[in-house]
Order: structure tokens, then C-alpha cells, then sequence
């Protein structure tokens, strides 16, 4: 009788697993045109780390990279970038034709699964947050996007997996607008809770008032160098958005340093046109995504360093940005009900 009991009690806590597991986690929710973090105000402040899940160095041990998310914390980073699909051809660093989540059938891959639950895990446990880009643009140029059946399989399994973490919010498209409505749908059906947001096209694209009345937050790329002074144009569409729809505001991959492909700039840039477009975001309430160059060429490159991680130190430029996002507290406006250094 002891004996069925502790079987019983086995069982039991088995079952109860995921949702104890849920109830620790730094969850993300939104209010108004705030984020909230377990009911606290959270300043959304990201950094692209597209390779995350296919970077050799990163995912060499949980030490190894429970030791890169506290250096990226130390500048004031609480929020990972990171991507689903990284199997393009445009030459990135760590980019693979297996170089993504999915099998062409929409079955989830076990490798870079595992690596993202190890991920969010070790996230979770310094409070960090991680926003899955479900599909990228750069994937369906290669001629390797899913077809719809797979691409709906793949959504379905990964919010599923998914269920327990809640320090995890979907971006359903880099760059893209193909079918949003019908992942975002098919995502709250089986959890109502995942905030789901999306980057409707290129830089300048603001997405359609559909797709930004549906979506939980508003992740669209702001218009880059090719328009001018983009830390003047930038912050007037965030806060164009952020009046119209009434929601949270990111500015997710916004103008950059580097190359000039992918829209990159030809003429130069500052690190002060970074900084000035951030500072004017925070003045708004809203969140940044810090984009860089750290990942646009191979291995051996001068703009990537040896790791292939986006190493804070490795570029003076990006130093220089990123040393000014660990002063956040000192120049963004506190946010009604937030403590010092949350």
C-alpha cells in the first residue's frame, strides 16, 4: 500500500511538473502601452542574437552560456533576439541548410529544440526574456521557406513545447507579413497567454492597421539611414504607433552600423545616431532591440568576432552603444510603479 502510494505521489508531481515549472517564470504581460514582468514594470531592452540556437561557442556548455547571458546583463540587456530560422544563403556567420527548427515537414528539429529550452531556461533564471522570431524573409529568398501545411504544423508544435516558458514572446516574421493572422490565431488557440507581435516588412514598414490591431505589441523596423536622419524619423513613427493603436512599442532591428547590404549604411554612421534614437524611444516608454553587424559575414571577417557571438566588447563602436544602454536608469524615464533596477 505504502508502495502504490509513492508511485501515486510520483506520478503526481510528474504531471504537476510544467505547471510548477511555469509558475517561477519571469512572465511577460502588457498593460496599456507598458510590459509587465510579473505584474512590474519591465523595460523591454533586446540585443540581436539571430545564431543564438547555431552558434558552436554559445551552446558549448550551460556554462558557457550562462556566462554570456550575464555579460550581456551587465549592459543593460534583458531581452535575447533570437531566430528560428537561420538557414539562409546570404553567407551569415553559422548560417546551415539544417540551420533551423523545423524539418521541411514542420516537425520540430531535436538539436536546436533542446538548445532553445536550455536557452530560456538559463534566461529565466537571471530574468531575462527571449523573442523568438518564428519565420525570417532571408529564409523564404532562399527558396527554403515551408510550405503553408508544414509552416502551420511547425507553429502549432512550437507553441505547444513552448506552453511552460513564459518568459517568451513570438515575433511570427522578420521582415514579413505572409499569413500572420492565421499563426496568430492558430497560436492563442492553444496559448491564449503568448504574447505574439511581428516585424511586417523592411525598415519603414509599419504594418497594416489589421495585422497592428491584432498583434499584442508593435515590433516594427523603423525606417533606416536611406531616409536621412533616422534618429529624427524613427521615434515619430514609434510614437505614431503607439498613439494609433494604444499598445507597446519596440524598436526591433532599427538602423545599424556595417555593411551596406541588407540595409545597411552607405554612407557611415555614428554611434551617437544610435544612442540619440534610443534615448528618444525610452523618452516614449518604449522598448529597442540593439542591431549590429555582428552576424552579416563569415568567420574571419573583421565585423565578426572570433566567437560568432555579439561580444559587447569585441567592437569599439558597438561598445560605445551599448555601454550607453547600461546607463539606462540614468536617462530613461521611470516607469510608474518601477523600483530601482528592475
Amino acid at each position: 500500500m505504502r508502495k502504490d502510494l509513492s508511485l501515486l505521489f510520483l506520478c503526481l508531481c510528474l504531471l504537476l511538473a510544467p505547471a510548477a515549472f511555469a509558475q517561477k517564470q519571469n512572465g511577460l504581460t502588457v498593460s496599456g502601452t507598458s510590459f509587465l514582468k510579473n505584474g512590474k514594470p519591465f523595460y523591454f531592452t533586446g540585443i540581436g542574437f539571430f545564431n543564438a540556437l547555431y552558434n558552436p561557442a554559445f551552446n558549448k556548455s550551460a556554462q558557457e552560456r550562462e556566462q554570456w547571458l550575464g555579460k550581456f546583463q551587465k549592459y543593460g540587456i534583458n531581452v535575447l533576439r533570437v531566430w528560428g530560422q537561420w538557414n539562409n544563403t546570404h553567407g551569415f556567420v553559422d548560417t546551415a541548410p539544417d540551420a533551423t527548427l523545423y524539418m521541411p515537414s514542420g516537425e520540430l528539429r531535436p538539436q536546436p529544440l533542446e538548445r532553445l529550452k536550455a536557452l530560456i531556461t538559463a534566461a529565466d533564471k537571471k530574468g531575462m526574456v527571449i523573442e523568438l522570431v518564428l519565420f525570417s524573409q532571408e529564409t523564404t529568398d532562399s527558396d527554403r521557406k515551408l510550405s503553408d501545411k508544414s509552416a502551420d504544423k511547425a507553429v502549432a508544435s512550437i507553441t505547444r513545447e513552448l506552453k511552460p516558458y513564459r518568459n517568451v514572446v513570438f515575433q511570427v516574421w522578420n521582415e514579413s507579413s505572409d499569413r500572420v493572422a492565421d499563426y496568430y490565431k492558430a497560436i492563442k488557440q492553444i496559448d491564449p497567454q503568448r504574447l505574439v507581435t511581428n516585424s511586417p516588412g523592411p525598415g519603414g514598414d509599419l504594418g497594416d492597421q489589421p495585422q497592428n490591431h491584432m498583434l499584442d505589441f508593435l515590433s516594427a523596423h523603423t525606417t533606416r539611414q536611406f531616409a536621412g536622419r533616422h534618429w529624427e524619423i524613427a521615434p515619430k513613427e514609434l510614437a505614431y504607433l503607439q498613439a494609433r493603436y494604444q499598445k507597446p512599442i519596440v524598436d526591433d532591428e532599427p538602423a545599424r552600423n556595417g555593411t551596406p547590404d541588407h540595409g545597411g549604411p552607405h554612407d557611415g554612421s555614428s554611434p551617437y545616431d544610435h544612442i540619440l534614437q534610443i534615448y528618444k524611444v525610452w523618452q516614449l516608454g518604449g522598448g529597442i532591440v540593439y542591431h549590429h553587424d555582428m552576424f552579416q559575414k563569415g568567420y574571419g571577417d573583421p565585423s565578426i568576432s572570433p566567437t560568432g557571438i555579439p561580444d559587447p566588447k569585441f567592437n569599439p563602436y558597438h561598445q560605445q552603444v551599448l555601454e550607453f544602454i547600461a546607463m539606462q536608469e540614468r536617462y530613461r524615464p521611470a516607469l510608474k510603479g518601477q523600483e530601482k533596477g528592475e
